[in-house]
């Protein structure tokens, strides 16, 4: 990642939960998304990575569900509302300073790795997917949530589920069409893919 990349996400960062599933301010969003989420994590309080955790709040959200998460992004005023966001909502998050492609985390540390709309934006998704693979303890969890939006940005879902399979034997997909998820209708390609070994 460069200085460039890191200065247009810590500009981004006072407005990032502007967007209903960035913020997760309504309490149907909110819902979604832990209804989403939550039934993935099996085991009670979980060793959580969440990868590219941006302004923290799936962080809160799982920590408040009772898992141990650790965020990393690249972004400091990113991490810095991160801290401030579960602080307030009193979750024992930890939040580091990183590369999400690389992440400073110790291997095989983690029953849980979480990455929502981080592996599109990387420059080689194959790589990040080998390390996160890495940070998984035995088979572990691998959720990821992506898309290929309407500007054009984006992983093809059939494409992000090959990558994933390039390093995990089974990998699920399934399309995020509820609009409860975004706050609104959409009309581009938003999906979740979830890998248990």
């Amino acid at each position: 990642m460069t200085d460039a990349m890191r200065n247009y996400w810590d500009s981004q960062a006072e407005t990032f939960d502007d967007e209903a599933d960035h913020g997760l301010p309504d309490p149907t969003v909110r819902s979604a998304w832990e209804a989403l989420l939550l039934p993935l994590i099996r085991q009670p309080a979980s060793e959580v990575a969440d990868l590219g955790c941006g302004t923290g709040s799936l962080s809160v959200l799982l920590g408040n569900a009772g898992h141990r998460v650790c965020g990393v992004d690249f972004s400091l005023r990113m991490v810095d509302i991160a801290r401030a966001k579960a602080a307030g909502a009193g979750v024992p998050a930890e939040f580091v300073l990183g590369d999400a492609s690389a992440p400073p985390l110790a291997p095989a540390a983690f029953d849980v790795v979480l990455a929502r709309h981080v592996l599109w934006a990387l420059p080689d998704p194959d790589a990040a997917l080998a390390r996160w693979s890495r940070l998984l303890r035995g088979p572990g969890t691998l959720i990821l949530v992506e898309g290929l939006w309407g500007t054009g940005a984006g992983i093809p879902a059939q494409r992000c589920l090959e990558l994933v399979r390039g390093h995990r034997t089974n990998a699920t997909l399934t399309m995020l069409t509820d609009p409860a998820l975004w706050g609104k209708e959409i009309t581009d390609e938003r999906y979740l893919i979830v890998s248990t070994c």
